[in-house]
């Protein structure tokens, strides 16, 4: 997995490098869509319709072979004030994983819908600061597999700031994540819960390239309330944003789970309740 980060990563300074400057590239940053796994306080303009494709690749547990891809498609139907419809299919391949049953299968896994509102604009303000919400419903559990029904909410607080005018910004999620889910199999329910926070960092390297990186710490609760202590991990890893086009853009991120630890545990990562690895490609087109 560490050489197949190295030879991704390669593969995006090659692009960096080699890839000619967009003519016309705007000054400023425009924060929607520049982060990898966190977000920024902008929601688009007003007017502006877009279309995006995210697909999220989950790698490695503690023992045997364990590769979860998703696919979300998501279509912005109003400006300004965001409001995102968007739905997923989920491919696994499992095998010998303690605890999560083999299986190597392609679904359809649920929908979900994204509303974002922003409070304080950094042009105006000393930061930007938005309140978002996502509420998604699914069929497929997303880590295992499995079937039944899966509720959940994501709730995040961003802020974020230019550090240097046009050249450097950092962003900061506060995060909160309750989950309700019922097994189709095993007829039983299980609630978690979730809190988190992340810090990013993007420079401009070139009028239509940035680059940074991603620091998430997460610690993982059962009961929706925040109960019993399961565990704890640290992510970090690069970002890259491409301004492709006018119209079109694209986000790669990589992160490798750097220390956690399970409850009740020596071990210096948390295997059980989070992966190893953790891949993002958003690409996204504005019309």
């Amino acid at each position: 997995m560490r050489v197949a980060a190295l030879r991704f990563w390669t593969a995006v300074a090659c692009f960096v490098a080699l890839a000619p400057a967009r003519a016309g590239a705007e000054e400023g940053f425009d924060t929607e869509h520049i982060f990898g796994f966190m977000i920024g306080t902008d929601v688009g303009t007003p007017g502006e319709r877009e279309l995006q494709s995210q697909t999220t690749g989950r790698f490695g547990k503690g023992s045997g072979t364990y590769r979860a891809l998703s696919q979300e498609i998501e279509v912005v139907p109003l400006p300004n004030f965001r409001i995102e419809v968007g739905g997923t299919a989920t491919l696994h391949d499992i095998t010998g994983v303690p605890d999560i049953d083999d299986r190597r299968q392609l679904n359809f896994q649920g929908v979900s819908l994204d509303l974002r509102y922003r409070l304080l604009d950094r042009e105006r303000a000393p930061f930007g600061l938005t309140v978002a919400a996502e509420f998604h419903g699914d069929r497929i559990d997303e880590t295992s597999g499995a079937k039944g029904r899966m509720y959940g909410t994501d709730l995040t607080l961003a802020f974020d700031r230019e550090l240097i005018p046009n050249f450097a910004i950092g962003a900061l999620n506060l995060i909160y994540q309750p989950e309700w889910a019922r097994f189709e199999m095993a007829g039983q329910s299980e609630k978690s819960s979730m809190i988190g926070v992340a810090f990013a960092g993007m420079a401009r390297l070139r009028p239509d390239v940035l680059l940074g990186g991603e620091v998430r710490y997460f610690r993982q609760y059962d009961g929706i309330g925040l109960g019993e202590f399961a565990g704890q991990a640290l992510f970090v890893g690069p970002t890259a944003y491409f301004q492709l086009s006018e119209r079109s853009r694209l986000t790669v991120s990589w992160s490798m789970q750097a220390w956690g630890r399970p409850a009740g545990s020596a071990a210096n990562l948390d295997l059980v309740n989070f992966e190893r690895h953790q891949a993002r490609l958003v690409f996204g087109v504005n019309f």
